[in-house]
């Protein structure tokens, strides 16, 4: 292939082409493509494009557009007359799909290009085609419609998947054979297993990395330095699909509606800390998560928010004790908590070193960490806490912890800081109360 070839013999091919041959080129998706970004053969009603960030997946959906739309001359009518684009709102279909960058306008030639009738939310091509933007946050505007192709983009980050999804299926009732292309980073959701699942369904999939030519080097390197081993990083950057561990106290879907902005102004705010066993490079990090809780009105109405996740890697005690210090008063809290079970009272030393003035309190773990964690997991089932963004760390150890133990490597030392947080702010004082423990609340 050409993209192989030395650049003597790329200069070579391109010296011969013709000036139109040449003008045209870049518009030859076929050439370019990557294999993962071209339909597979075949009968086929739904193709599903699994890939990381950045691994070419809305491209691969605005030329397979202009594949259906298109024919062998400008004003030749296409295999389809009707599309659907569908996003999660007419602004991200808008933005993305269509304006940008690797959207509908950005990939077509001029002499084909359709023109946006921004009051009717369409795309008209000069052959007659159409292809309306639909909002999936709405899915009762996918009533009436009918089509002979739709792609939809990101399924599996919409909030009303399954809904959206079924209306469009009623949509796709024009010509011989309707079809549809998904473009979505994987999640673990109902919707996109169910249409993994059917016959009637083919899937290409890519890495982040298959698109790499296109990519910020630095982006790469970043971003698989920092996320290396976790399993955000094989979902958001492999494209793979991961499901919850059998046993699992934190799901997903629970963390998914867990992800807030700051809903209410916390009372009272907590610096906890999961100290490492050892200092050094090779020891694990320090988990120190910073928790503020609203704790007036009856103490099953309190709600708790994960702040900060200030952890540490591989630290002297030193550097976590003034990490620890340092997110203490960045957020006034009002306490520090931190387990002593390893470190006894040389955990105290060590902060105190940093900062005597700090409102500090130690706790020792009588039960082992999944018993501890279990009461803290049931507070995200009613919906009682929230995360800010920065949590990706923190949501890895917490999908890890199951029933039968924690699954993944080394200690889950930001999981362990967070139940002591929450058992500070919201279980401990509940029981102090008198307040019925939240399993006896059903």
């Amino acid at each position: 292939m050409i993209a192989s070839a030395t650049p003597e013999q790329q200069a070579h091919f391109l010296d011969e082409l013709s000036e139109g041959a040449l003008a045209g080129l870049p518009y030859l998706f076929d050439f370019w493509a990557h294999s993962h970004q071209l339909p597979p053969e075949g009968s086929w009603r739904s193709w599903v494009i699994l890939g990381g960030r950045g691994a070419g997946k809305t491209r691969a959906g605005a030329e397979w557009v202009r594949a259906q739309v298109e024919g062998p001359r400008p004003l030749d009518q296409g295999r389809a007359r009707r599309v659907a684009l569908v996003g999660e709102t007419l602004d991200q279909v808008r933005e993305v799909m269509i304006f940008g960058e690797s959207g509908i306008l950005a990939c077509t030639p001029p002499d084909r290009r359709p023109v946006w009738q921004a009051g009717r939310h369409r795309l008209l091509w000069p052959n007659g085609a159409v292809a309306t933007a639909c909002s999936a946050h709405d899915p009762e505007t996918l009533r009436g419609p009918q089509f002979d192709a739709a792609w939809v983009d990101e399924l599996a980050k919409w909030k009303k998947a399954q809904e959206a999804w079924d209306m469009l299926q009623f949509c796709l009732r024009l010509g011989p054979e309707p079809r549809q292309c998904v473009t979505t980073t994987p999640r673990d959701v109902a919707v996109l297993k169910r249409i993994l699942g059917a016959s009637s369904t083919v899937v290409t999939h890519a890495p982040t990395e298959a698109n790499r030519a296109n990519l910020a080097k630095s982006f790469l390197t970043e971003i698989r330095t920092r996320y290396a081993g976790t399993r955000l990083a094989r979902q958001e950057l492999d494209g793979v699909l991961l499901e919850d561990a059998e046993g699992a106290l934190w799901t997903q879907a629970m963390l998914e509606r867990a992800r807030s902005d700051l809903a209410f102004v916390p009372d009272r705010v907590i610096v906890a800390v999961d100290p490492p066993v050892t200092g050094g490079a090779k020891s694990d990090a320090c988990g120190i998560m910073v928790v503020g809780a609203q704790t007036t009105g009856r103490p099953e109405s309190w709600r708790a928010v994960v702040l900060e996740d200030a952890s540490v890697a591989a630290a002297s005690p030193a550097a976590w004790a003034a990490a620890a210090c340092a997110a203490y008063h960045r957020h006034g809290a009002d306490r520090m908590v931190a387990e002593v079970n390893q470190g006894g009272d040389l955990v105290e030393s060590v902060i105190r070193q940093v900062d005597p003035a700090v409102s500090y309190r130690a706790v020792r773990a009588a039960r082992g960490k999944i018993a501890r964690a279990e009461p803290v997991a049931a507070l995200y089932e009613q919906g009682r806490v929230t995360h800010l963004p920065g949590m990706e760390c923190l949501e890895e150890q917490l999908c890890q912890m199951t029933l039968s133990g924690f699954t993944g490597g080394g200690s889950p030392d930001r999981a362990d800081a967070l139940v002591w947080a929450l058992h500070e702010l919201i279980l401990a004082p509940r029981r102090a109360a008198g307040t019925p423990r939240l399993r006896e609340l059903g």
